[in-house]
């Protein structure tokens, strides 16, 4: 399966762990490396914000996984000094889902939906005056008794997250303020980010040619290169006495199946298979 593979842009329980183990993710939004557009965007938009005490403009993220939707939330939640609420297209399968949510929100909040494209009709509808006026409409009782009762909401900010912008419908979209499509990272931010992770794991002399060889095959993506680089330490610590090099590198990232061009066995009979058709 695609979660179990290496390389795999797909989030893992390994990629932020919990308890005594070493979060590997930014905590300031000055500290997120790459897209430099987008966090212009964000950081005009919640400074202008913090000024008019508002929420921020609702803000769609789009584009492949693990490039930094969801950590994005986290940093504008933290920017702003609000409380994050985190949920997913797919948990939400009825308009009652989300009342629970909303109705506890403080004022300036952050609502993260992931996967926001995989919403229902009847929940997607449900949220447009909640993103629009603040408010949401629910009906009490049934039949002939039936009443309709309006809840005004705390001004908030809502996150949305998708892979697939094109199956986001024309209203939802239009109801975000921001919308960005993130870019795959260049070899210089991967690098940058391998540094700044290679500390935080306690790999402080891994020289810069090492580190290329990691960013190589990371695909672009932070995500994977980070999780090269637990395997790669872990490899290390095991048979090395901590030592990275090149070589341990290369000895690391063979053991896992994955070439010099980043690809793994998959790939390969992937390829394979197409140059016989």
């Amino acid at each position: 399966m695609a979660r179990d593979r290496v390389i795999s842009p797909v989030e893992q329980p390994e990629d932020d762990p919990a308890g005594g183990i070493v979060r590997l993710r930014p905590t300031r939004l000055d500290e997120f490396i790459g897209q430099p557009e987008l966090k212009e965007k964000l950081s005009i938009a919640i400074e202008a914000a913090r000024q008019r005490r508002d929420p921020m403009e609702h803000v769609l993220l789009h584009g492949p996984p693990g490039l930094g939707k969801t950590t994005l939330a986290h940093l504008v939640a933290e920017s702003m000094g609000a409380q994050l609420h985190i949920t997913s297209g797919p948990a939400l399968t009825k308009a009652g889902d989300l009342v629970g949510t909303l109705t506890r929100m403080q004022a300036n909040d952050v609502l993260f939906i992931d996967e926001i494209h995989r919403l229902p009709a009847a929940v997607e509808e449900y949220i447009y005056p909640a993103m629009e006026d603040y408010k949401i409409d629910f009906t009490l009782d049934s039949g002939m008794h039936a009443r309709v009762v309006t809840y005004q909401l705390q001004p908030f900010t809502m996150i949305g997250a998708t892979t697939r912008a094109g199956l986001l419908s024309g209203p939802l979209r239009s109801r975000f303020g921001i919308s960005h499509h993130l870019q795959f990272y260049g070899e210089d931010d991967l690098l940058t980010i391998l540094r700044r992770s290679a500390g935080l794991l306690g790999l402080a002399q891994v020289d810069e040619s090492a580190m290329r060889r990691i960013a190589d095959r990371s695909r672009g993506t932070p995500r994977v290169a980070n999780r090269l680089l637990r395997r790669v330490r872990d490899f290390a610590q095991v048979r090395h006495g901590g030592r990275v090099d090149e070589a341990v590198i290369g000895e690391a990232l063979s053991l896992e199946g994955i070439d010099d061009l980043g690809l793994d066995q998959l790939d390969r009979s992937y390829m394979s298979t197409l140059a016989k058709v």
